[in-house]
């Protein structure tokens, strides 16, 4: 018995519906031809589940048929197997999909069903092929909700839809939108991608302050009342995911209201993107500058010719739809099932039947159905199918087609234009087959976009709305510390007026935005004009929705981040300890002491022992001034380096040597009272504001009370150093905090105070000659404004501060509150006042002592030099230690050969008179004279001033002969008067 060809299902079902006779004449024939030349293959009923009444319906069955007769008439032919399509209408009902799959598996018996259409109607038709383990192959449904079913028998031949949530937060990435509001249909199909899309963006930084759910059989008047509220956020990027006959309503409505103008974006997904070619164009007239994301499909040969051969056909076969476009579905269809032909061909031909025999007899119509018995071979013959299709590579892996690249196109003028594409390799980019990665781009590779009322930058994405109220402005109210917040009610008008410090810097940052922020500051909280609660209580009323922002001094920390998001701060950090200073000067009488320290005493007092040894070596023989008894010499020359300091010496320095090692000692001296002066001038003026404490753990030690400004985060501070709550003592003002100074801790005062930088300049400079501020003890942010988490103004203020504080505004504002207080001395300078250390010191130290060496080196060596002849031996009966005497008194006698004396001689000074050679008396050895400490200076003493007494004249006359060998001469030196 001759089977039918699948090709003839389809000419059958023309024949039933057509009424022209030609086209049944025509069907006849064809059933005629292919019963003859199909004798040899085997039918295999398949089910095709489609809404057959619907325009896309059509196209997508028009598409099925034709890849059957391409399929096989090509290089197919030789196939056993023939696909007889069972085609069933979903009627676009859930049921009727339902009953429709049930049918044709009880009754037809199918081996596989194409479809159905959307993902509504696949949910149970799913199940039913689990259990008959008949694979359901759908190419329309893209629910991502449809795989926690976990059928291994659903094959889904398109991506779902959460593969295209990369492409759109990598857009919303790339342009730098913190927020965006979906609107999506309330069915399966809108909210099973909905969890993907939300945690996609999460990941990229952007937030979804609201989700828009709009019902399939919406009223123009409800999509209108939702678009509203959308228009009264601040948000404006808005993600659509529905279908194009929901989608095409909603853009008119948008458009009606004015949500198709400036400053609004619009991403659709592949829902509506796909059938863009094909809508009406008054609605693609609505929706000009809108972006969207569909699935890429290659322009191939190929393609082509399929694109014309399916025109020419379905015009022949539906005369009644004019200008049908062909869709991505469609396509897809085309490949799902070519896939279904080659695998049932790869199963096999001999197990096409169902097993029935576990139907109970009680068993009801939903469960009155065999299983198949060729459904694993076909199943595993699915899943390794692979080929090249219209739509490109086709494979499956875990039954889910795998994900395409996306294409991004533009909507305008008439129709749509690529601008161009995403993949999960590259990201964003222009071309498809570049090279270059774009994923973590900050700026989209993109072609140009038009975007909706064709603005010339990209749109911020959010904008203040005109129709709402005027942004709430939280601020604190109390009564101290006026000058940065000061809240007043005028009696004349009944108003409320907030001024300060930080109420002109926010002023200041609003007029610097590029757009225009309308906003009213309400006190918190109001009514008796004080604050009963704290700074937290104040930026929670953000995170409750009661204010939409706070300004004031509020400071940046941690706990409060949790609730709500700071701007960059504008005014310096850290919470600083302060305590009242002392007058030091009057209790410490060795302050002359402190300016150096003992290092560098000892090293000066050594120096100036040096050095005048260096001088009196240096001047002793050919200078007057450096002679005399012993105790005398060592007095002048201490005298002499001692005096310099003072620069009041009067001894004269003759020798080149000594001058020079003067002149440098002098300069070294120069410095080192100069920086003296000035460092003990700081300790008797600065060490007399001395702090009362300068280390926070004294306080703990001493059990002494602090205070902290009411309502202020510092409690928390004190609290972690250790303070017991009873220690900590509140206040509300400067002058409330003075009076708990002047207590004392001893009568229930404190004896420091801890505040924020800010506050302790502001009150030190009220009372700067009683109290001095440490060094910053804690590091904070400084003062922020506090806006709701996630607020599109953040970073737009943000921005504004850098350019406010940046400009001359924030000096001006600064010089209205501040500057009376600058007269005040720095108090950084007064909690400290070091010593001057040999540290600073050394580098002047070691070229004194360098000089000074340097010049005794000379000195010695000139001095060896010329009495070499001493030190020569040329008397065996001569020791050493005897030249090294003789050495001795001519070093310590004077030069009588040195100009000095000569002048002296010159002027009728009686003077001895330079003899070239040595006397023959041991008392008078050369012109060298005057060694004789224990007489009077200038006369020659034989008394005691032998070292060796039992040396004779005539001994030591032998010695010295034989040690300058030269003979004796007749004279003496006369004896100085």
């Amino acid at each position: 018995m001759r089977q039918q060809n699948p090709i003839t299902t389809t000419a059958t079902t023309k024949l039933v519906s057509s009424t022209s006779a030609f086209p049944m004449f025509l069907s006849l024939m064809i059933f005629l031809f292919y019963t003859a030349d199909t004798a040899a293959t085997t039918p295999v009923n398949v089910g095709v589940v489609l809404d057959v009444n619907n325009e896309f319906g059509k196209i997508e069955l028009s598409c099925i048929n034709m890849a059957l007769s391409d399929f096989y008439s090509t290089n197919n032919s030789h196939y056993k197997t023939r696909l007889l399509l069972n085609i069933r209408d979903s009627k676009r009902d859930v049921v009727g999909a339902a009953a429709a799959a049930l049918d044709l598996i009880k009754n037809v018996q199918v081996q596989a069903i194409i479809g159905p259409e959307n993902s509504m109607q696949t949910n149970f038709v799913i199940n039913l092929g689990n259990k008959s383990q008949v694979p359901i192959l759908s190419f329309s449904a893209t629910s991502p909700s449809l795989a926690s079913i976990r059928s291994s028998y659903f094959f889904r031949g398109v991506t779902n839809d959460s593969s295209q949530v990369g492409a759109i937060t990598a857009l919303i990435q790339a342009f730098g939108w913190r927020e965006a509001v979906p609107i999506y249909m309330d069915n399966d199909f809108g909210e099973g991608v909905i969890p993907y899309l939300t945690d996609a963006l999460q990941t990229v930084e952007a937030h979804v302050p609201y989700r828009s759910v709009i019902s399939p059989v919406a009223s123009d008047d409800q999509i209108v009342k939702e678009l509203k509220k959308l228009r009264k956020m601040q948000t404006r990027v808005f993600i659509v995911h529905m279908v194009p006959s929901l989608g095409s309503r909603l853009f008119a409505k948008a458009k009606e209201i004015g949500m198709m103008e400036e400053g609004f974006v619009w991403i659709v997904t592949d829902g509506l993107t796909d059938f863009l070619d094909s809508l009406e164009p008054s609605v693609i007239d609505s929706m000009q500058g809108v972006i969207g994301v569909r699935h890429y499909v290659p322009r191939t040969k190929k393609l082509e010719s399929f694109r014309v051969r399916w025109k020419r056909k379905f015009q022949q076969e539906n005369p009644s739809i004019v200008d049908a476009k062909l869709s991505i579905f469609g396509l897809l269809a085309y490949d799902a099932t070519v896939a279904l032909a080659m695998a049932v061909e790869k199963s096999g031909v001999g197990n096409f039947v169902f097993d029935e025999t576990n139907i109970s007899s009680n068993a009801t119509d939903l469960e009155a159905f065999g299983v198949s018995q060729n459904g694993p071979n076909l199943l595993q013959a699915l899943s390794s199918t692979r080929f090249r299709g219209l739509t490109g590579d086709y494979s499956f892996v875990d039954g889910q087609l795998q994900s395409l690249a996306f294409q991004i196109v533009n909507v305008n003028d008439y129709g749509t234009r690529g601008i161009g594409f995403w993949t999960p390799e590259k990201g964003l980019v222009k071309k498809l087959n570049s090279t270059k990665s774009n994923k973590c781009a900050s700026q989209p590779n993109l072609g140009h976009i038009i975007w909706p009322g064709d603005p010339a930058s990209v749109p911020r994405g959010w904008e203040i709305p005109t129709n709402q109220k005027k942004l709430r402005i939280g601020v604190p109210m109390k009564s101290g510390f006026s000058d940065f917040v000061e809240v007043k009610n005028d009696t004349t008008t009944n108003k409320t007026i907030v001024t300060g410090y930080c109420i002109d810097v926010f002023d200041a940052v609003m007029e610097t935005l590029p757009y225009a922020v309308t906003h009213e500051y309400i006190p918190f909280p109001m009514g008796n004009g004080t604050s009963t609660g704290t700074y937290n209580d104040l930026i929670y009323q953000v995170y409750l929705g009661k204010f939409d922002a706070v300004v004031g001094d509020t400071t940046i920390v941690s706990n409060r981040s949790r609730y709500v998001d700071f701007t960059l701060p504008y005014t310096e950090s850290g919470v600083s300890m302060i305590v009242p200073i002392k007058d030091n000067k009057k209790k410490n009488a060795w302050v002359f002491l402190k300016p150096l320290t003992w290092e560098l005493w000892v090293t000066s007092v050594c120096f100036v022992v040096f050095i005048g040894f260096v001088v009196w070596v240096l001047e002793h023989r050919i200078n007057e001034d450096f002679r005399g008894p012993v105790e005398h010499q060592f007095g002048t020359s201490f005298w002499f380096s001692f005096s310099t300091m003072v620069f009041c010496q009067r001894e004269r320095v003759i020798s080149n040597l000594g001058r020079f090692v003067v002149i440098v000692w002098c300069f070294v001296v120069l410095i080192l009272t100069q920086s003296y002066t000035a460092s003990l001038t700081s300790h008797l003026t600065v060490q007399q504001l001395k702090p009362t404490i300068t280390d926070v753990h004294e306080l703990l030690k001493r059990g002494e009370n602090v205070g902290y400004q009411n309502g202020s985060f510092v409690t928390g501070i004190l609290k972690q150093l250790g303070f017991n709550e009873n220690k900590l003592i509140v206040y509300n003002s400067p002058e409330e905090c003075d009076e708990l100074f002047k207590k004392g801790s001893a009568k229930g005062g404190i004896a420091a105070a801890f505040d924020e930088v800010p506050y302790m300049r502001l009150f030190i400079g009220q009372y700067c000659s009683k109290y001095t501020m440490t060094e910053p003890t804690f590091k904070t942010a400084g003062f922020g404004f506090a806006f709701p988490l996630h607020s599109p103004l953040v970073p737009d203020v943000s921005r504004a501060i850098l350019n406010v504080t940046e400009s001359d505004k924030m000096k001006k504002i600064e010089d209205a509150y501040f500057k009376r207080h600058a007269s005040c001395p720095d108090q950084s300078t007064l909690a400290s006042s070091d010593s001057l250390g040999l540290n600073s010191f050394w580098g002047l130290f070691l070229i004194a002592g360098v000089t000074a060496i340097l010049a005794l080196i000379i000195f010695m060596a000139m001095f060896v030099y010329e009495h070499w002849q001493v030190l020569k031996k040329s008397d065996p009966r001569t020791s050493l230690w005897t030249r090294i005497r003789v050495l001795l008194r001519i070093f310590i006698s004077r030069d009588l050969s040195a100009h000095t004396f000569k002048d002296k001689s010159r002027n009728g000074v009686t003077e001895p008179s330079p003899l070239t050679h040595y006397p023959a008396r041991p008392s008078s050895y050369s012109q060298h004279t005057d060694f004789a400490f224990n007489g009077e200076q200038g006369t020659p003493s034989t008394e005691n001033n032998d070292p060796n007494p039992n040396l004779n004249d005539d001994t030591a006359q032998q010695i010295v002969q034989h040690v300058i060998q030269i003979p004796n001469l007749n004279h003496e030196i006369p004896s100085t008067p």
